[in-house]
């Protein structure tokens, strides 16, 4: 799949789920993101590190990301190979975070609702359309403004940043 497109098997929780299930507080002494992909939802599903393909997605229902404001639990989830983030909505911080780190995600609180655990979803990320091709469903998801497309596109701010930087040489040299 391309940058603007992701498709994979569900996973799906329930509301509230935060911070500390999904990656918790006893591995953030490492700044490796595959330590942290290893343990990333232990708590709450034992079996997602060991399970989890690259392209699958994670569906949850309200306030997903909630509690402290670590960017570690976007980070666990991107580098578990999770294609993106459906949910009813977002912990605002885990909302920034996960832009800031390049985890797409997208609030659809009907698609939360309907989509269910091991069912096979494909999403465009420009059209915010959403398809359950288990069930031959689809659900409208709000889109993202293109500057913050941009961002998730380039693998988040600091490889956007990065870009930018060197586009910027790049100009100053030909000068």
């Amino acid at each position: 799949m391309s940058a603007t497109t992701a498709s994979g098997r569900v996973f799906k929780y329930g509301r509230d789920i935060d911070t500390d299930v999904i990656i918790p507080a006893r591995y953030l002494n490492t700044a490796v993101h595959a330590e942290l992909a290893e343990h990333c939802m232990e708590d709450l599903d034992a079996s997602f590190a060991s399970t989890v393909q690259p392209g699958d997605v994670i569906v949850a229902l309200e306030n997903f990301g909630c509690g402290s404001s670590r960017e570690h639990a976007p980070i666990a989830i991107k580098a578990s190979g999770v294609s993106c983030v459906i949910a009813a909505s977002f912990a605002r911080i885990f909302y920034r975070n996960a832009i800031n780190i390049g985890l797409p995600i997208l609030e659809c609180p009907e698609a939360a609702l309907a989509i269910e655990s091991g069912d096979k979803v494909s999403v465009d990320f420009s059209t915010g359309i959403i398809v359950n091709d288990t069930k031959g469903s689809s659900y409208q998801a709000q889109t993202f403004p293109p500057f913050m497309q941009r961002l998730i596109d380039a693998g988040g701010l600091i490889e956007y940043t990065k870009r930018v930087l060197a586009r910027n040489n790049a100009k100053d040299t030909e000068r």
